[in-house]
């Protein structure tokens, strides 16, 4: 048989140096469930190294079945590079992952994707951010995607939850430990409403360099990377590297030059992000997905039915403009502003009124 077991594809993960582009390379030249029934020498004729040869040879097939058996106590669910649920998006990436261990809603995987990163020490203003914009874009059809870390990524996954949509954390760990702890609600959270996944076996855990590793994953999932709050030396700006390596949209959110978390994104807008204020910024570069695409973004946002919101934008517009556009008498223009302005949607400013940001 040409088609890989579980089995197969997962003795193939736990062999050392033995990567996708290897594999894929192998598969030209024969079938891979072949490769566990091939000698020594045939091995190293296919062009693999000694010590991959003789892990191929020796495989610890109890290792397999117990990691196999794991997930299925734990409903734990592995898709390999060649299964038809693996994202495309992910086999255009340098060094794709060979096995995706998955908790949750496996198929969120062929949703589009907007990641939302940033600092894990966050500013307040930062939080809030990071959940207004990830809300928004949820109601717009597009599904957050983060890390689970603290700080930005909770606040986004927590956004896209909020409003009963699903959102994917990559994890840095295996897909079955939670970290960190004080994660624990929202992992739950996520596993039930949205899709948990990992590259690393069950069981492992925590370690710094599984989290910069993790990113290109990340990056790699969605169209484009939105970065809120970073300093310039930090795990966000990798993920916002490795989406300019794959040709994606990179989005950051400027703040105070005098504020440390804002230097991330001011140096991503220097080398040609796009500076972000709104989703309608990022709306604006995913729309260009062609016509054949299989993906329809569609804002759920319900629109104006006033005439005033209707003809009056963030820019100063003064009464006498909205007169002449809405062609409503002077004392019911006026009387529907002050009701807008209690109701927090517009905002008095000298010579008019702007319309306020959806919060």
């Amino acid at each position: 048989m040409d088609t890989l077991t579980i089995r197969q594809a997962l003795a193939l993960q736990l062999c050392r140096g033995l990567g996708v582009s290897t594999l894929l390379a192998l598969k030209q030249k024969i079938p891979l469930p072949s490769l566990f029934s091939c000698d020594f020498s045939d091995l190293v004729q296919l062009g693999l190294t000694a010590d991959i040869a003789s892990q191929l040879r020796n495989v610890n097939w109890s290792q397999v079945d117990r990691i196999i058996e794991l997930c299925d106590v734990q409903g734990l669910q592995i898709i390999q590079f060649f299964d038809s649920n693996y994202p495309v998006e992910l086999t255009h990436i340098c060094n794709p992952p060979w096995l995706l261990f998955c908790r949750g809603n496996t198929a969120l995987l062929k949703h589009p994707q907007i990641a939302v990163v940033g600092s894990r020490s966050a500013s307040r203003t930062g939080l809030d951010i990071a959940y207004d914009f990830a809300k928004q874009l949820s109601q717009s059809n597009l599904l957050v995607t983060s890390g689970m870390a603290r700080g930005i990524d909770g606040a986004a996954h927590t956004g896209a939850l909020d409003c009963n949509k699903g959102t994917i954390a990559v994890l840095g760990t295996g897909v079955d430990v939670i970290y960190p702890q004080r994660h624990r609600d929202l992992y739950w959270r996520i596993a039930d409403q949205g899709l948990l996944i990992s590259e690393f076996l069950p069981g492992t855990r925590a370690h710094a360099s599984h989290f910069p590793r993790r990113n290109r994953i990340i990056s790699g999932l969605s169209l484009g990377v939105l970065l809120v709050e970073a300093e310039i030396k930090s795990g966000s700006l990798i993920t916002a590297r490795y989406a300019l390596e794959q040709n994606k949209e990179v989005f950051a959110i400027p703040g105070s030059i005098r504020h440390s978390l804002s230097q991330g994104c001011h140096f991503l807008l220097k080398q040609g992000a796009k500076l972000t204020e709104h989703v309608s910024d990022i709306l604006e570069e995913v729309s260009f997905l062609p016509e054949n695409s299989l993906y329809i973004i569609e804002s759920e946002e319900p629109k104006e039915s006033c005439p005033i919101l209707q003809n009056l934008g963030y820019e100063v517009t003064d009464v006498d403009t909205l007169v002449q556009r809405t062609q409503w008498p002077v004392e019911q223009v006026l009387a529907r502003l002050l009701d807008l302005e209690l109701e927090d949607k517009v905002e008095r400013v000298l010579n008019g009124y702007i319309k306020l940001a959806r919060g």
